[in-house]
C-alpha cells in the first residue's frame, strides 16, 4: 500500500511543481474567493497524499460535526494514535511574512477540540490515545511547495 501512495504522491507533487495557487485569476473582476478555494482544495490533497506516504492511515476527510462550526480537514492513524489533522496552505512572496501555522488561532484550536470530542464520541472511540496535528504548506509562484508537519501540535484544553 505504501508504494501506491509514494507513486500517487509523486504525482501530485510532480502537478505541484510550480506551486499550488491558480495560475491565472479571473478575468471578468469575479470574487477572488474562487482561487483561494481551489488552492485550499488543492492544499488538502496534496497533504493528503504526503501523509498517506508517511504511513498514516487516513480515515475521514473533511468532518464536520452538526452544530459546531468548522471541519476538521484531515483525520487518521500515525500507528496506534489516532491523528486530527488541520491543513494550512498560503502562497507567500519573498520577504517576511506570516507562516501557515499562525492561522491557528485559540478560538480555531477550541472549535477543532469540540470536533474531534465529537468524532470520537460518533465513532466510540473513547479509548484510542489521539494528537492534533498541523500540517502547513507554502506555495511560492514557480516553486515546489514547502511542508512542515507539526505533530501533537497543541493540546485539548
Amino acid at each position: 500500500m505504501r508504494v501506491f501512495s509514494s507513486f500517487i504522491f509523486g504525482m501530485v507533487e510532480w502537478a505541484a511543481r510550480n506551486g499550488l495557487a491558480p495560475q491565472s485569476l479571473p478575468s471578468d473582476g469575479g470574487p477572488r474567493r474562487q482561487p483561494r478555494h481551489l488552492m485550499g482544495v488543492r492544499g488538502e490533497t496534496f497533504a493528503y497524499w504526503y501523509l498517506r506516504r508517511h504511513g498514516y492511515v487516513m480515515v475521514c476527510r473533511n468532518f464536520r460535526a452538526p452544530g459546531i462550526k468548522g471541519e476538521i480537514d484531515l483525520v487518521g492513524f500515525d500507528g496506534p494514535v489516532l491523528a486530527f489533522i488541520e491543513v494550512k496552505t498560503r502562497t507567500t512572496k519573498p520577504g517576511p511574512s506570516s507562516l501557515p501555522e499562525d492561522a491557528i488561532t485559540a478560538d480555531k484550536r477550541r472549535f477543532l477540540a469540540r470536533m474531534a470530542r465529537q468524532f470520537l464520541i460518533d465513532r466510540r472511540l473513547a479509548a484510542v490515545n489521539w494528537r492534533f496535528d498541523v500540517l502547513a504548506i507554502e506555495s511560492r509562484a514557480g516553486n515546489r511547495p514547502v511542508v512542515r508537519l507539526h505533530k501533537g501540535a497543541f493540546t485539548d484544553q
